[in-house]
């Protein structure tokens, strides 16, 4: 079912793929033949069967009932099970005891063929309650977008079910989503208001991460856009930095010495008091875990003597050496630590 069997569960903050998209969306663009419905626009059967089947399936997870679920599910989905089965056993905590719906939505993606780029818009054109969700590569048929919101878990967390429905008239499980609503207690208003924070200081590489998670607390699913998404949007492309390092255009460091390293990832993840900043770089091979330790810290301590701004936004940091297969060492070092 292409991007949509996609496992949302903030392992890392979204970066390269959360900023195309963003830039990507123009609510100014004529809705195509897709059709998107929500609210009073919903037929009361149809919104009915979408929410009590999410009910159902929220029943499973919580449950821990995967096989199920499973069962439930259109066959992409089915037939690569295990990041979803992943993400129940990590958010367990989370999950509660019950959920109720946020919001409801049904999309319509008419046709014979995969669509390229299925663009949804749902509401009013400018109005404050407008939604759009743009989604590639998305087979025909008829959808359902179920938002809950966890009650009684260890943190708020949203849990969204894509729904497809079949010629039984039966919706299954077509897309799954468990996110937090919350970093440490903080929520999406909080790390907008200390990005701006960051911005007015001129710290533009903590601005632009905090901006991240902000638009990642408030997006449900990472495929959607909303008014308040689209502000933050706006904001954060004001702050990009323009030394963002990726595998085309690595950032290059060369601590105290003499050695350079090649960084091509740099992102934030949630931590329990907080925020931990990720930085991943190339090194030829890891075996000698000695040597893998010593070249993480020296990327860790060349890091934040080239950009100081991280001691004030992160509790933590983590250096991961990655070699050429793609398999990675890592060390994790207490921001007050980095000497």
């Amino acid at each position: 079912m292409g991007t949509l069997r996609i496992v949302g569960g903030f392992k890392q903050l979204a970066f390269i793929v959360i900023t195309t998209f963003l830039m990507s969306l123009g609510l100014g663009t004529v809705a195509a033949a897709e059709d998107c419905k929500m609210g009073s626009d919903l037929d009361a059967a149809t919104k009915s069967a979408l929410e009590s089947t999410a009910q159902k399936y929220y029943g499973l997870a919580l449950s821990g009932n995967t096989a199920e679920l499973k069962e439930n599910s259109i066959p992409a989905v089915a037939s690569d099970f295990s990041s979803i089965e992943s993400v129940i056993s990590e958010r367990k905590a989370d999950f509660g005891t019950s959920a109720t719906v946020r919001n409801t939505y049904e999309l319509d993606a008419p046709g014979n063929a995969p669509i390229g780029r299925a663009e949804f818009f749902c509401g009013i054109f400018n109005s404050q309650d407008r939604v759009a969700f743009v989604i590639p590569n998305l087979p025909p048929g008829r959808y359902g977008l179920v938002i809950m919101e966890a009650q009684g878990g260890k943190q708020p967390m949203t849990v969204s079910f894509v729904l497809q429905q079949y010629a039984s008239g039966n919706w299954k499980l077509g897309g799954f989503y468990a996110r937090p609503s919350a970093i440490a207690g903080h929520d999406s208003a909080w790390f907008l208001s200390q990005a701006r924070t960051y911005k007015a200081k001129g710290q533009n590489h903590n601005a632009w991460l905090y901006y991240l998670a902000a638009w990642d607390l408030d997006a449900p699913v990472p495929f959607m856009s909303t008014a308040n998404l689209d502000k933050i949007s706006d904001e954060m492309q004001a702050v990009r930095p323009a030394d963002l390092p990726s595998a085309e255009q690595p950032l290059k460091l060369t601590p105290p010495g003499g050695k350079t390293y090649e960084v091509t990832q740099l992102f934030a993840v949630p931590v329990s008091d907080g925020l931990g900043l990720v930085v991943k770089f190339q090194v030829p091979d890891i075996s000698n875990t000695a040597q893998t330790y010593q070249d993480n810290v020296a990327v860790m301590k060349g890091l934040i003597s080239k950009y100081p701004e991280f001691r004030d936004a992160f509790s933590s940091i983590v250096a991961r050496a990655v070699a050429p297969s793609g398999q990675d060492y890592g060390t994790l070092m207490a921001m007050k630590d980095v000497k």
